[in-house]
């Protein structure tokens, strides 16, 4: 089971989900599913896991972005104009005359091509890029994340349709055998070998075992909802019925050793949220440089090329062009306390990331010593059922035999099919949460996401 789950990570992590359409996913449904085919149309389709998808590709977009004013900067701008004659001001031929102006001065035009280069800017562009590019870490391991937490999910909503189903068949069971029963209350009393009470009795404990077996059924038909939510099946043709899919599995017990010093060792060495909380303390130290940057100057160097009209001519095609070149130099050395602020919060925002780095390393622990315990409680219920069930038939087909030889009661014969009904269901249960708490520790424990490495 491990090594699947290992196989389907890596493929995951190694970017083979496409995200599939509304229509590709408004197919016609499967008849049967397996855990297996549970897992692989998850791990392509879960909306957590695709949306931690485009977070990766939304963070490289920031890196790409925060780098761009460290890249040279290109623009070209021109305008062109036409000004009313009234607007202008034009010198005079002679004193005293006429003023001149030339038709160049009603409509002037001008075009240019200029090049500008950060070459400091107090080490802001460095420290955000520093940023984006441990945001980009912690979106990827946010999508380790999404994908554990997706599998963990899904195997727990087909344990839980694995243990409804059981469940609902130990009361089919009951019922049957409580069908049974009243029939045979009733021969026996048409022969006048048993008194009215019997069958009364037979009759009362069949109506109490119905409503568990139309619950159980119902929970049956939720739990297989949920699983198809969370698979995000969209049926093209079951709109309004119940999934007819058919979940096949076994809840089986294979035994498996867990040590809880190891166990915590392996959440604290590979747990994603940790790693995230890591991170995000590195993200805070680089804005702290970022806001610290206000108090330092800002230099640039620019060049540029350009062209216009000739503005003392009558000829548009009279034009005048060059380059010029320069720099420039900023320094706010007052800014109204405003860096002062930045940097203030800054520093604050570092001291939370600290904050959650340790309640974080704290939760993960509580998180495996809970789900230790579980799966110690798990065992201890697997040993206290063992022989349960069978030891409940052998109890029910001897007091059936010594109701029948006259030797035995009613009673007994009833009494037996409930503890047999609750020895097959414990038994079940039992086996359910073994199962879970397998799955919840090697979830706990990132061993999904350090086989994926």
């Amino acid at each position: 089971m491990t090594k699947t789950f290992c196989g389907l990570v890596a493929a995951s992590l190694l970017f083979s989900v496409v995200k599939p359409t509304r229509d590709a996913r408004a197919t016609e449904l499967p008849q049967t599913m397996t855990l297996q085919d549970c897992l692989d149309l998850a791990l392509k389709q879960n909306p957590s896991i695709l949306k931690a998808q485009q977070e990766i590709r939304r963070t490289q977009g920031v890196i790409v972005e925060t780098r761009a004013p460290a890249v040279p900067q290109i623009t070209a701008s021109g305008n062109g104009e036409m000004i009313a004659r009234s607007a202008l001001d034009a010198f005079p031929t002679t004193p005293g005359g006429t003023n001149f102006i030339f038709r160049n001065q009603e409509q002037p035009w001008s075009a240019q091509v200029q090049i500008s280069q950060l070459l400091y800017q107090g080490g802001r562009v460095s420290a955000s890029l520093r940023a984006a590019k441990l945001s980009d870490q912690i979106a990827a391991l946010g999508f380790q994340k999404a994908i554990a937490d997706t599998i963990l999910d899904v195997r727990k909503a087909f344990y839980q349709i694995l243990l409804n189903k059981a469940l609902a068949e130990v009361r089919e069971q009951s019922v049957t055998l409580l069908e049974q029963q009243l029939l045979d209350a009733q021969s026996r009393y048409d022969v006048g070998a048993v008194p009215r009470f019997n069958v009364l009795r037979a009759e009362v404990e069949l109506a109490n075992a119905r409503p568990p077996l139309i619950r159980a059924q119902n929970d049956l038909r939720i739990s297989k909802e949920s699983l198809v939510k969370l698979l995000a099946i969209d049926s093209a043709t079951q709109t309004n019925d119940f999934t007819p899919i058919n979940f096949e599995g076994k809840l089986v017990y294979e035994h498996r050793a867990w040590d809880l010093s190891t166990a915590l060792r392996q959440g604290l060495d590979h747990r994603p949220e940790l790693l995230q909380a890591e991170r995000q303390i590195g993200v805070a130290k680089a804005n702290v440089n970022v806001a610290s940057s206000g108090y330092k100057p800002e230099a640039s160097v620019f060049g540029n090329y350009g062209w216009h009209d000739s503005t003392f001519a009558n000829d548009p095609d009279v034009t005048r062009e060059g380059w010029t070149a320069g720099a420039s130099v900023s320094w706010a050395l007052f800014d109204g306390m405003l860096t002062h602020g930045k940097v203030s919060e800054a520093r604050a925002l570092l001291e939370e990331a600290n904050l959650d780095y340790a309640d974080t390393r704290r939760q993960i622990e509580l998180e495996v010593r809970q789900a230790y315990s579980d799966y110690l409680q798990t065992l201890e219920l697997i040993e206290a059922q063992k022989k349960t069930v069978e030891e409940a038939e052998e109890s029910l087909r001897l007091a059936e035999a010594r109701f029948r030889a006259g030797t035995g009661t009613q009673l007994d014969v009833l009494s037996a099919q409930t503890a047999l009904s609750d020895a097959r269901s414990n038994e079940v249960q039992a086996l359910h949460d073994y199962n879970v708490a397998i799955a919840t520790l090697e979830r706990v424990t990132g061993m999904t996401v350090r086989a994926a490495n």
